[in-house]
């Protein structure tokens, strides 16, 4: 079994993206994948409404292959209400910030409390970059000091933190904290690198769009079978809270 917990559809081109996807589960063997809508680092509210109906939409029509991150910005006096009409009634299981602020600004602190009460894991973009860093683009080091306030909170670092000899260090220790390896610029001894630092029951498979390079890397690493397993589907139904059937 596969569970993707970390994808993308675009606002530039959802039809083409939801294609994308699908092939994908079929090609790849995804079970599950797991979606969130984009579209600037910034979105407005009207924005926002609109990226989150097109996962909502995808969900209605696919929902035994997709499930939903809600998109929100922290800075809206409407984000608790997103979030709740998206998991309340569109079947939505998880939070997605990117980069409207750092992790840890303290507008993000009722949306953990929030996410601590209803058991929703809230999935963190984090990247550390050598150079082009974008503004509130948050790092291991957000992440850390968020999960520490929040430590009922199940969060999910995303990409190992961008760098993940900068990341994973800062969250090693910190036992709410997940990561997922998702995205294109990762080698295979990254994956390794964090399992000797996390084990294999801290790391979920993702791949933000980059499939067949994220699978590989899970496949052709030098894990057990058991190790494999935890990583491509059995730590995200922990993290998830479901059971779902082979």
């Amino acid at each position: 079994m596969v569970i993707d917990i970390h994808a993308h559809l675009w606002a530039k081109d959802v039809v083409s993206g939801r294609k994308k996807i699908l092939n994908a589960i079929d090609r790849y063997g995804i079970d599950r994948i797991y979606v969130s809508s984009l579209m600037d680092f910034y979105s407005d509210e009207e924005q926002i409404q609109f990226l989150n109906k097109t996962v909502a939409e995808f969900i209605r029509d696919e929902p035994e292959c997709v499930g939903g991150a809600v998109y929100v910005n922290p800075r809206h006096s409407n984000v608790l209400d997103v979030i709740k009409r998206a998991t309340e009634e569109q079947g939505f299981e998880m939070i997605k910030l990117w980069c409207c602020t750092f992790a840890d600004d303290p507008s993000v602190d009722p949306i953990m409390e929030y996410a601590a009460q209803a058991g929703l894991p809230v999935l963190f973009h984090a990247f550390k970059k050598s150079t082009k860093q974008v503004e509130n683009e948050t790092t291991g080091i957000h992440v850390a000091n968020i999960a520490r306030r929040h430590p009922q909170t199940k969060i999910i670092m995303a990409h190992f933190g961008g760098c993940c000899y900068d990341g994973i260090p800062c969250i090693r220790d910190i036992k709410n904290v997940w990561c997922d390896q998702s995205g294109t610029p990762f080698h295979g001894e990254e994956l390794e690198y964090a399992v000797e630092m996390l084990g294999t029951d801290r790391i979920l498979f993702g791949t933000d769009g980059a499939f067949i390079n994220n699978l590989a890397q899970v496949k052709g690493a030098h894990l057990s079978p058991k190790q494999r397993d935890q990583i491509l589907y059995q730590n995200a139904q922990k993290v998830l809270d479901r059971n779902f059937k082979l």
